[in-house]
Protein backbone atom coordinates (compact mmCIF):
# COMPACT_ATOMS: atom_id res chain seq x y z
CA UNK A 1 0.00 0.00 0.00
CA UNK A 2 2.87 2.51 0.33
CA UNK A 3 5.74 3.04 -2.19
CA UNK A 4 9.10 2.85 -0.52
CA UNK A 5 10.90 4.32 -3.36
CA UNK A 6 13.36 1.68 -4.46
CA UNK A 7 12.97 -0.85 -7.65
CA UNK A 8 11.47 -4.17 -6.83
CA UNK A 9 10.15 -3.34 -3.29
CA UNK A 10 8.00 -5.17 -1.49
CA UNK A 11 3.92 -4.33 -1.05
CA UNK A 12 3.06 -3.03 -4.54
CA UNK A 13 2.46 -6.46 -6.54
CA UNK A 14 -0.34 -6.78 -9.50
CA UNK A 15 -2.30 -9.03 -6.93
CA UNK A 16 -2.38 -10.16 -3.22
CA UNK A 17 -1.64 -13.73 -4.22
CA UNK A 18 1.94 -12.95 -5.09
CA UNK A 19 2.73 -10.11 -2.35
CA UNK A 20 1.62 -12.67 0.35
CA UNK A 21 4.04 -15.25 -2.08
CA UNK A 22 7.07 -13.11 -1.78
CA UNK A 23 5.91 -11.54 2.08
CA UNK A 24 6.25 -15.88 3.03
CA UNK A 25 9.58 -16.01 0.98
CA UNK A 26 10.77 -13.64 2.93
CA UNK A 27 10.00 -15.66 6.16
CA UNK A 28 11.22 -18.54 4.81
CA UNK A 29 14.55 -16.96 5.54
CA UNK A 30 13.68 -15.43 8.74
CA UNK A 31 12.89 -19.25 9.39
CA UNK A 32 16.27 -20.43 8.22
CA UNK A 33 18.25 -18.42 10.69
CA UNK A 34 16.06 -18.09 13.42
CA UNK A 35 17.13 -20.27 16.70
CA UNK A 36 14.85 -23.85 16.90
CA UNK A 37 14.12 -21.92 20.29
CA UNK A 38 13.07 -19.20 18.70
CA UNK A 39 9.45 -17.51 18.44
CA UNK A 40 8.16 -14.84 15.41
CA UNK A 41 5.89 -12.07 15.71
CA UNK A 42 4.20 -10.74 12.54
CA UNK A 43 1.72 -7.39 12.72
CA UNK A 44 0.01 -7.24 9.49
CA UNK A 45 -3.13 -4.96 8.49
CA UNK A 46 -5.63 -5.76 5.75
CA UNK A 47 -6.93 -3.35 2.90
CA UNK A 48 -9.78 -3.69 0.39
CA UNK A 49 -9.35 -4.51 -3.37
CA UNK A 50 -9.34 -1.75 -5.91
CA UNK A 51 -8.92 0.87 -2.90
CA UNK A 52 -6.64 3.82 -3.28
CA UNK A 53 -3.20 3.62 -2.17
CA UNK A 54 -4.02 6.67 0.43
CA UNK A 55 -2.84 8.60 2.76
CA UNK A 56 0.95 7.19 1.17
CA UNK A 57 3.62 9.41 2.30
CA UNK A 58 6.90 10.31 -0.22
CA UNK A 59 10.41 9.49 1.40
CA UNK A 60 11.64 12.87 0.53
CA UNK A 61 8.38 14.97 1.55
CA UNK A 62 6.25 13.37 3.96
CA UNK A 63 3.54 16.31 3.10
CA UNK A 64 2.73 14.62 -0.37
CA UNK A 65 0.27 12.34 -0.99
CA UNK A 66 0.54 9.78 -3.88
CA UNK A 67 -2.93 9.49 -6.62
CA UNK A 68 -1.84 5.66 -7.93
CA UNK A 69 -4.50 3.98 -7.58
CA UNK A 70 -4.41 -0.33 -6.68
CA UNK A 71 -6.51 -2.07 -9.82
CA UNK A 72 -4.79 -5.58 -9.38
CA UNK A 73 -6.74 -8.32 -11.22
CA UNK A 74 -8.07 -10.29 -8.12
CA UNK A 75 -10.88 -13.03 -8.04
CA UNK A 76 -12.86 -11.06 -5.66
CA UNK A 77 -14.77 -7.64 -6.30
CA UNK A 78 -14.04 -3.93 -5.62
CA UNK A 79 -14.47 -3.15 -2.04
CA UNK A 80 -14.19 -6.76 -0.53
CA UNK A 81 -11.90 -6.79 2.17
CA UNK A 82 -9.01 -8.93 0.98
CA UNK A 83 -8.51 -10.59 4.01
CA UNK A 84 -4.56 -10.07 4.04
CA UNK A 85 -3.53 -11.55 7.56
CA UNK A 86 -5.51 -14.48 7.17
CA UNK A 87 -4.63 -15.79 3.85
CA UNK A 88 -0.82 -15.17 5.62
CA UNK A 89 -1.02 -16.94 8.32
CA UNK A 90 -2.59 -19.92 6.46
CA UNK A 91 0.01 -20.06 3.90
CA UNK A 92 2.45 -19.41 6.99
CA UNK A 93 1.20 -22.79 8.20
CA UNK A 94 1.47 -24.64 5.01
CA UNK A 95 5.09 -23.94 5.01
CA UNK A 96 5.90 -24.87 8.27
CA UNK A 97 5.77 -22.60 10.42
CA UNK A 98 3.27 -23.41 14.03
CA UNK A 99 0.84 -20.37 14.76
CA UNK A 100 0.22 -19.96 18.78
CA UNK A 101 -1.67 -17.35 18.53
CA UNK A 102 -3.98 -14.64 16.91
CA UNK A 103 -3.82 -10.96 18.83
CA UNK A 104 -5.87 -8.61 18.00
CA UNK A 105 -4.09 -5.25 18.32
CA UNK A 106 -7.09 -2.78 19.56
CA UNK A 107 -6.29 0.95 18.68
CA UNK A 108 -8.64 3.32 20.95
CA UNK A 109 -7.69 6.31 19.08
CA UNK A 110 -7.58 5.17 15.55
CA UNK A 111 -8.00 7.12 12.30
CA UNK A 112 -11.60 7.81 11.78
CA UNK A 113 -12.83 6.56 8.70
CA UNK A 114 -14.23 8.69 5.85
CA UNK A 115 -16.45 5.44 4.41
CA UNK A 116 -20.18 5.80 4.99
CA UNK A 117 -20.93 2.40 3.86
CA UNK A 118 -19.01 0.53 6.34
CA UNK A 119 -17.87 0.24 10.25
CA UNK A 120 -14.24 2.12 11.30
CA UNK A 121 -11.71 -0.56 11.56
CA UNK A 122 -9.92 0.07 14.55
CA UNK A 123 -7.58 -3.01 14.78
CA UNK A 124 -4.90 -4.77 13.18
CA UNK A 125 -3.83 -8.63 14.22
CA UNK A 126 -0.72 -9.95 15.26
CA UNK A 127 0.20 -13.20 14.69
CA UNK A 128 2.41 -15.36 16.83
CA UNK A 129 4.30 -18.23 15.27
CA UNK A 130 7.41 -20.51 16.48
CA UNK A 131 9.17 -22.92 14.29
CA UNK A 132 9.78 -25.84 16.80
CA UNK A 133 7.14 -27.24 19.21
CA UNK A 134 9.13 -26.51 22.10
CA UNK A 135 10.10 -23.27 22.44
CA UNK A 136 11.43 -20.35 24.89
CA UNK A 137 8.45 -18.28 26.36
CA UNK A 138 8.05 -16.17 29.61
CA UNK A 139 4.61 -16.09 30.66
CA UNK A 140 2.84 -12.52 30.93
CA UNK A 141 0.46 -11.18 33.16
CA UNK A 142 -2.07 -8.38 32.98
CA UNK A 143 -4.57 -7.21 36.18
CA UNK A 144 -7.22 -9.34 36.92
CA UNK A 145 -10.90 -8.01 35.61
CA UNK A 146 -12.75 -6.00 37.93
CA UNK A 147 -14.65 -7.74 40.59
CA UNK A 148 -13.08 -10.74 39.10
CA UNK A 149 -12.54 -11.30 42.93
CA UNK A 150 -15.66 -10.37 44.43
CA UNK A 151 -17.44 -12.67 41.65
CA UNK A 152 -15.15 -16.01 43.05
CA UNK A 153 -16.20 -15.41 46.39
CA UNK A 154 -19.66 -14.82 45.54
CA UNK A 155 -19.34 -18.40 43.58
CA UNK A 156 -17.67 -19.57 46.77
CA UNK A 157 -20.50 -18.84 49.12
CA UNK A 158 -22.92 -20.08 46.98
CA UNK A 159 -21.02 -23.67 47.31
CA UNK A 160 -20.59 -22.84 51.10
CA UNK A 161 -24.81 -22.87 51.20
CA UNK A 162 -25.24 -26.03 49.38
CA UNK A 163 -22.56 -27.94 51.84
CA UNK A 164 -19.16 -27.41 49.67
CA UNK A 165 -16.60 -27.56 51.86
CA UNK A 166 -14.24 -23.90 52.12
CA UNK A 167 -11.72 -23.53 50.04
CA UNK A 168 -9.88 -20.64 51.70
CA UNK A 169 -9.40 -18.79 54.98
CA UNK A 170 -10.54 -14.76 55.34
CA UNK A 171 -6.92 -14.00 55.80
CA UNK A 172 -5.08 -15.67 52.98
CA UNK A 173 -4.87 -15.38 49.67
CA UNK A 174 -7.98 -15.71 47.12
CA UNK A 175 -7.24 -19.64 45.02
CA UNK A 176 -9.10 -22.11 42.67
CA UNK A 177 -8.65 -26.04 42.97
CA UNK A 178 -6.54 -25.24 45.63
CA UNK A 179 -3.84 -23.43 43.89
CA UNK A 180 -3.14 -19.91 45.17
CA UNK A 181 -3.92 -16.87 42.39
CA UNK A 182 -1.21 -15.50 41.19
CA UNK A 183 -0.32 -11.93 42.44
CA UNK A 184 1.09 -10.75 39.37
CA UNK A 185 -2.06 -10.86 37.81
CA UNK A 186 -3.91 -13.53 35.27
CA UNK A 187 -2.33 -14.76 32.39
CA UNK A 188 -2.29 -12.01 30.04
CA UNK A 189 -5.34 -12.03 27.43
CA UNK A 190 -5.25 -11.71 23.12
CA UNK A 191 -6.60 -8.83 22.59
CA UNK A 192 -4.37 -5.92 23.88
CA UNK A 193 -5.73 -2.13 23.84
CA UNK A 194 -2.76 -0.42 22.76
CA UNK A 195 -3.03 3.52 21.55
CA UNK A 196 -0.68 4.25 18.34
CA UNK A 197 1.42 6.86 18.89
CA UNK A 198 2.99 8.53 16.14
CA UNK A 199 6.75 9.34 15.52
CA UNK A 200 6.90 13.30 13.67
CA UNK A 201 10.45 11.42 11.58
CA UNK A 202 9.25 8.75 10.47
CA UNK A 203 6.69 7.11 8.34
CA UNK A 204 2.71 6.64 9.04
CA UNK A 205 2.81 2.87 9.45
CA UNK A 206 5.12 3.07 13.05
CA UNK A 207 3.92 1.38 15.48
CA UNK A 208 3.95 2.14 19.22
CA UNK A 209 6.45 1.03 21.76
CA UNK A 210 4.22 -0.69 24.01
CA UNK A 211 3.52 -3.00 21.13
CA UNK A 212 6.12 -5.11 20.99
CA UNK A 213 6.94 -4.66 24.40
CA UNK A 214 5.56 -7.84 25.19
CA UNK A 215 6.57 -10.07 22.30
CA UNK A 216 9.91 -9.11 23.14
CA UNK A 217 9.61 -10.04 26.75
CA UNK A 218 7.81 -13.24 25.76
CA UNK A 219 10.27 -14.18 23.01
CA UNK A 220 13.56 -13.47 23.78
CA UNK A 221 15.38 -14.23 26.73
CA UNK A 222 17.65 -11.29 28.09
CA UNK A 223 20.67 -10.73 26.25
CA UNK A 224 19.17 -12.81 22.96
CA UNK A 225 19.18 -10.74 19.73
CA UNK A 226 15.63 -9.87 17.89
CA UNK A 227 15.86 -9.65 14.08
CA UNK A 228 13.47 -6.93 12.23
CA UNK A 229 13.81 -7.18 9.01
CA UNK A 230 11.79 -4.78 8.38
CA UNK A 231 13.06 -2.21 10.61
CA UNK A 232 11.53 1.15 9.22
CA UNK A 233 12.46 3.96 11.99
CA UNK A 234 13.94 1.72 14.78
CA UNK A 235 11.49 1.32 17.60
CA UNK A 236 12.31 -2.90 17.52
CA UNK A 237 15.35 -1.56 18.46
CA UNK A 238 14.63 0.86 20.89
CA UNK A 239 12.69 -1.95 22.82
CA UNK A 240 14.95 -4.43 22.40
CA UNK A 241 17.84 -2.32 23.77
CA UNK A 242 15.71 -0.64 27.02
CA UNK A 243 14.78 -5.07 27.72
CA UNK A 244 18.80 -5.81 27.50
CA UNK A 245 18.50 -7.40 24.38
CA UNK A 246 20.22 -7.33 21.84
CA UNK A 247 19.08 -6.43 17.75
CA UNK A 248 19.47 -6.33 13.96
CA UNK A 249 17.66 -4.05 12.11
CA UNK A 250 16.92 -4.53 8.21
CA UNK A 251 15.95 -1.59 5.51
CA UNK A 252 15.26 -1.32 2.66
CA UNK A 253 14.70 3.08 2.36
CA UNK A 254 17.78 4.83 3.13
CA UNK A 255 15.98 7.83 4.66
CA UNK A 256 14.30 5.08 7.01
CA UNK A 257 17.68 3.92 7.95
CA UNK A 258 19.18 7.50 8.76
CA UNK A 259 16.03 7.85 11.05
CA UNK A 260 16.75 4.62 13.12
CA UNK A 261 20.37 4.96 13.38
CA UNK A 262 19.54 8.81 14.87
CA UNK A 263 17.14 7.37 17.18
CA UNK A 264 19.20 4.90 18.48
CA UNK A 265 22.22 6.86 19.08
CA UNK A 266 19.87 9.12 20.70
CA UNK A 267 17.99 6.52 22.77
CA UNK A 268 14.64 7.94 22.63
CA UNK A 269 12.17 6.16 23.96
CA UNK A 270 9.01 6.26 25.54
CA UNK A 271 7.31 3.47 26.83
Amino acid sequence: MRDYGVDGQLGLEPTFQEYITKLCDIFDEVNRVLKKEGTCWVNIGDTYSGMKVGNTENIKNPNVETNSFIKPKQDIQDKCLCQIPSRFAIEMTNRGWILRNEIIWHKPNCMPSSAKDRFTVDFEKIFFFTKSKKYWFETQYEKYVENSDMQYRKTLRCGRKYGVKRPYKDNQPLSYNNKPINKEGRNKRTVWKIPTKPYKEAHFATYPPALIETPIKAGCPERGIVLDPFFGSGTSGLVAKNLNRNYIGIELNKEYIKIAERRLSQGVLLL
